[in-house]
């Protein structure tokens, strides 16, 4: 006799805590754990069980990565859209599932799963449907039945007071995208058939690069709903699918296109900033002799041009084959409020923009100096803007220089080039890039091409006077 065994997609044991190994952590009657063995057994079948990213946010779906033997993330509550996306988007050939509870998707999540699905990524979302948030107590969810009573709606939902229930499929199904769009239910053996069926199909697409598919899948939860798991089952079938009708919405699968080639080439070098600047050229640069990552924070006030400078620091490493980024943040004011960027650039993949520790700290203001420099590394940098900064820094395992950039911009005509003078220093002092990549990159980073001549003529003289010291 054949033994009937659960897929190798999914855990043999579950451990929460240590020692704490459990069967389940889901109620008994709970729908979660039959459409997650269904997904198991689809990845299974379609052999991608090395490709899957599960995104599992906030709610019961949250369980997830303690049953699935795959890649694993968990979300902001909502948010899991927004990390598909990204996520897609730079491991295009991952197969990225979003496993999301109603609360989840329909309540604090609509706008991610709107706009996902209006742009057709290339992911395959299994929409779990209990009309309760079950996880907190049952509350009433955005999917809630008019006049059903919950912790929050002790007299029923009223439509005047709470709307009626959104109703995603449909909602999803007016979008242009989506290759798929569909309602099943955990109700019956002849719905599961159907559910198991187009779970497979939302996977498959995505395989085949098809884009963007929704399976909203009605499910019971008797702890909430206060009944055993056989009359859920029956709630479902006489109750629950009279206001969400099953059936399929969007099916476009024999008709659309597979995606082509990458949609978002990761390019470097002279290549890239041609791709983003027609026209753009820059002198042909060798490969900076940079062995590990530099992380580099401009930091001052609105009006120094600290992101402008930012932009030229980073376009000019990008000349030197280098991979970088760029990760501004400053205020909404247009001048004079706190403005800081952070470029890393590094000869591999950058590990990540944001940067807990910097080898460089160019200062363009006291507050700067001070909030910034306990981040420099022992043996970095500190550059301070000596023109209006006339403290030295706390630090005496850093290298200092002091440059007067506000009094050189204002000389020039530039006060808003400050941070460009600092930079200019910094290339200088580290010898990591060179002078002509920063000058032929100020067409990338400056707004008013009329003024790359001054600006050209204000970064040489910062050069001159410091090589004359």
């Amino acid at each position: 006799m054949e033994q009937i065994k659960t897929s190798d997609v999914l855990y043999e044991e579950f451990f929460r805590k240590d020692g704490d190994k459990k069967i389940t952590h889901y109620c008994p009657g709970c729908g979660h754990g039959t459409i997650q063995k269904m997904i198991a057994q689809a990845i299974e079948d379609l052999g991608i069980q090395d490709r899957v990213v599960f995104l599992s946010p906030v709610g019961c779906s949250v369980f997830s990565y303690y049953y699935f033997d795959t890649g694993n993330i968990q979300c902001s509550h909502g948010r899991a859209p927004a990390v598909g996306t990204a996520f897609k988007r730079v491991h295009e050939d991952s197969i990225v599932i979003s496993y999301q509870g109603d609360g989840d998707l329909a309540g604090i999540g609509t706008a991610e799963i709107i706009h996902a699905a209006n742009r057709g990524e290339n992911m395959s979302v299994f929409f779990i449907n209990n009309a309760t948030y079950g996880m907190t107590g049952g509350q009433m969810a955005p999917t809630t039945l008019l006049e059903e009573k919950t912790l929050t709606s002790p007299f029923g939902r009223d439509r005047k007071r709470d709307g009626a229930p959104i109703k995603m499929a449909e909602m999803i199904a007016t979008l242009d995208e989506p290759v798929l769009v569909s309602r099943v239910a955990v109700s019956s053996t002849k719905e599961m058939l159907k559910t198991k069926k187009m779970i497979y199909k939302a996977l498959k697409n995505q395989v085949d690069n098809l884009g963007f598919s929704f399976v909203e899948i009605l499910s019971a939860c008797p702890t909430s709903w206060h009944v055993s798991p056989v009359e859920a089952r029956v709630h479902i079938d006489e109750t629950l699918s009279t206001v969400f009708p099953l059936g399929t919405f969007v099916d476009k699968a024999d008709t659309v296109l597979p995606y082509g080639p990458s949609l978002f080439p990761f390019l470097s070098g002279e290549d890239f900033l041609v791709a983003i600047v027609e026209g753009g050229e820059l002198a042909e640069c060798e490969q900076a002799p940079l062995k590990d990552e530099l992380a580099i924070m401009v930091a001052g006030f609105g009006g120094q041009g600290v992101l402008s400078g930012g932009v030229s620091l980073a376009n000019a490493a990008i000349a030197h084959q280098l991979q970088v980024s760029w990760l501004p943040s400053y205020g909404p004011e247009m001048r004079g409020g706190k403005a800081s960027v952070t470029v890393v650039m590094s000869p591999d993949e950058v590990s990540s923009p944001l940067a807990e520790d910097i080898d460089c700290l160019i200062a363009l203001n006291s507050p700067s100096l001070t909030a910034y420099e306990h981040m420099v590394k022992p043996s970095g940098t500190i550059l301070v803007n000596s023109s209006l900064i006339d403290h030295e820094p706390e630090r005496d395992d850093v290298t200092v220089h002091h440059v007067p950039a506000s009094d050189l911009a204002k000389e020039a005509g530039l006060p808003q080039a400050t941070a460009l003078v600092m930079i200019s220093a910094y290339i200088h002092y580290s010898q990591v890039l060179t002078i002509d990549s920063l000058i032929e990159s100020l067409h990338l980073g400056l707004k008013k091409k009329s003024l790359i001549g001054k600006n050209r003529e204000l970064i040489l003289k910062t050069v001159e006077i410091l090589v004359s010291k």
